[in-house]
């Protein structure tokens, strides 16, 4: 009997069953639910009934919609984003948004429009944005006005528009961006632009057209936010047209594929003198040559862009750039920092020496003249320094940014950056760091806010590498190497109790010890992504309400299910190309992952690796049933209740016996 019973269990547990649940998408991706929805580039050739009626996004984008008609999108009447790029559109009948009466945005890029009906936008109350780029226009009368008063975006670029002759009905009450880039413009008259000077703080962009004349007073007593010419040949020919203009900014830069780009000279900038202005930008224009003429109509200026300006060196005598904030001096070719002579722009708070040509020597005290400088950005320009930064940095009492990023080596020293007390933001990611203090280098940087050391070969054996940043809130190690790949429970980051945001990714770290981050009481995003990592350490954090946590790409296997159930509020955790086991074993990761969906990132990558039939299934589409079957549990009732009837039978035998013993 007691065989049967053996065999009865036996059976039941080779019930037990592992199943998977499909999941059917939609043909298109909800974004939002009922309200946002992508059908981008699924060959359909109609707006799916499916869809909600109270849609209000949608991106329909490389689909085949060779016209539109006033029932294409009548049932979607809630509609306030449409996206129709590169749909194939030749025909735009009557009345197609009449049922769309909140349409906000309409996007035809892309679409070769041989046919625009008058009342082809007629319906939208508020109709305030209209991409027509790639289009075909040769003309802006082409354009419907038709209930357009509202329009503050009219993109028309990249088309065969020869005129910037606009009609007399042109809605000019809320525009605000003009954009008729790349086309083939080549001469502007005072009729062409009568009706811009009705506009306020209006954006026109008229980049890539070769503009060889302006008629004179074409512009005159027009009020602007910005001016965009970029790409004209002959700059002279720009500012003998706009005079008497109003602008913030001045565009007047041009591009490496422009042939043909007239070199600058100080008499052509004379008429920037009549223009009223305060950004100019001049990129990749060069001077024939650069002297202190060059910049008599410039002294007004807030803001002057010459990156990529074949710049050497900039006259030491130049007078009069007072009014000066902001100087970018990007892409150049400076061999020394003092050739910018920085003494010639007094006021500068910002400025922008990035991607230097030529390796940068900073030298000493090249900079003490600008006391006002708050940002200064020396990324991506080949510097060594060999005791850095104090000499360099002299006199820079006001910066609060500072970038470093992307360069040789520097040679860090105790009190590395004591010229700059008030710095809140120091990037070095990139650039190999030597720090021979054993109390670090940045004890007296008391208000830094973010520190990046990325890719620094920095020395994290330092216990005291962090002391002094009692304010900052985000650390940026990724890249770097801790001893032995361990995070101890007494680190450096014991110094920074105020973070709030810590990266540790790709660091080759294999372990964290359970209390490594107790005294980040304020930590609320940590990514430790791209390690080896076989343990999710979530007791290691004090406080896990609200908490970003990045374990994509490690070597996790198992979670239990009490490592989870901490994450609270609106905690979200990313556990993407990690080799999860889909298991019994692992069934409490399995059941938390269902119930806390919202909590998760990149579900799309978080799928099985074991068992083998499971592989490449997300974890959301899995079903264990780790108890028994249908079959199994009959079975196993059924043995109980053998088990029990035995042992009934063998009780009354034995009280038989011992009574007829008496």
């Amino acid at each position: 009997m007691a065989c049967c019973i053996y065999c009865l269990i036996l059976m039941g547990l080779f019930c037990v069953s592992c199943k998977t649940s499909e999941h059917v998408d939609m043909v298109c991706t909800e974004i939002t639910a009922n309200k946002n929805y992508c059908c981008e580039d699924l060959g359909l050739t109609e707006i799916p009934k499916a869809l909600p009626a109270i849609t209000e996004i949608l991106d329909f984008s490389f689909n085949f919609l060779p016209s539109l008609h006033n029932s294409t999108f009548n049932m979607l009447k809630s509609l306030v984003y449409l996206d129709l790029t590169r749909c194939q559109i030749n025909w735009v009948y009557e009345n197609v948004f009449q049922s769309n009466a909140k349409l906000n945005t309409i996007v035809l890029t892309g679409n070769l429009l041989l046919f625009l009906a008058e009342t082809a936008f007629a319906g939208p109350y508020s109709l305030k944005h209209l991409v027509l780029t790639q289009t075909g226009l040769t003309s802006i009368m082409f354009i419907p006005l038709h209930n357009l008063d509202n329009l503050e975006t009219l993109l028309i670029g990249s088309n065969h528009i020869s005129s910037l002759e606009l009609p007399p009905n042109f809605p000019t009450r809320e525009l605000r961006y003009l954009d008729l880039q790349m086309n083939n413009i080549e001469s502007i008259s005072t009729r062409d632009t009568k009706i811009l000077k009705q506009t306020q703080n209006l954006t026109l962009s008229l980049k890539g057209n070769a503009i060889v004349h302006i008629e004179p007073g074409a512009f005159n007593s027009s009020s602007f936010y910005s001016l965009d010419f970029g790409g004209c040949i002959d700059i002279s020919v720009i500012l003998a047209g706009i005079q008497n203009i109003q602008t913030v900014i001045l565009w007047l830069g041009t591009f490496q594929d422009v042939e043909g780009t007239l070199p600058i000279s100080p008499v052509m900038l004379q008429d920037l003198c009549s223009i009223s202005v305060e950004n100019v930008n001049l990129q990749m224009r060069h001077f024939r040559p650069l002297s202190t003429a060059t910049f008599l109509c410039l002294t007004k200026l807030r803001n002057l862009d010459l990156t990529h300006a074949g710049l050497t060196a900039i006259p030491p005598n130049i007078s009069g750039m007072k009014m000066l904030k902001e100087l970018n001096l990007n892409e150049n070719s400076f061999q020394h920092i003092c050739n910018i002579s920085s003494a010639v722009f007094p006021s500068l708070t910002h400025l922008s020496v990035r991607m230097n040509l030529e390796e940068l020597n900073l030298g000493s005290g090249c900079l003490e003249a600008l006391t006002q400088l708050q940002y200064l950005d020396l990324s991506n320009s080949q510097i060594e320094n060999s005791d850095c930064c104090n000499e360099q940095l002299k006199g820079l009492s006001n910066l609060q940014y500072l970038n470093l990023s992307y360069n040789k080596q520097h040679w860090l020293k105790n009190g590395a950056f004591n010229e700059c007390a008030k710095l809140e933001v120091l990037d070095l990611a990139f650039t190999h760091l030597h720090i021979s203090a054993s109390q670090g280098s940045f004890h007296n940087l008391h208000l830094l806010q973010i520190l990046n050391l990325s890719h620094t070969f920095i020395n994290t054996g330092i216990q005291h590498l962090l002391t002094g940043l009692q304010n900052l809130v985000l650390l940026n190690l990724d890249s770097n190497s801790f001893d032995s790949g361990i995070i101890l429970n007494d680190n450096l980051f014991q110094e920074v109790p105020s973070l709030k945001e810590l990266i540790l990714s790709s660091c080759e770290l294999i372990s964290v010890q359970s209390r490594a981050f107790h005294s980040l009481r304020d930590l609320k995003h940590v990514d430790l992504s791209h390690n080896k990592l076989t343990a999710l350490s979530t007791e290691a954090f004090s406080n896990l309400k609200n908490m970003y946590l990045n374990f994509a790409n490690n070597r996790i296997h198992f979670i239990p299910r009490d490592m989870l159930t901490s994450l609270s509020g609106k905690s979200i955790i990313n556990l993407s190309y990690n080799p999860l086991e889909c298991s019994c074993s692992n069934i409490g990761l399995l059941t938390w992952y269902k119930q806390n969906l919202d909590k998760i990132e990149a579900p799309e990558g978080t799928v099985c690796c074991e068992h083998k039939s499971l592989a490449g299934m997300k974890l959301s589409a899995v079903t264990l049933s780790c108890g028994m079957g249908t079959a199994g549990a009959v079975f196993l009732a059924l043995a109980v209740i053998i088990v029990i009837v035995a042992s009934l039978i063998l009780t009354v035998r034995f009280l038989k016996r011992q009574y007829h013993q008496i």
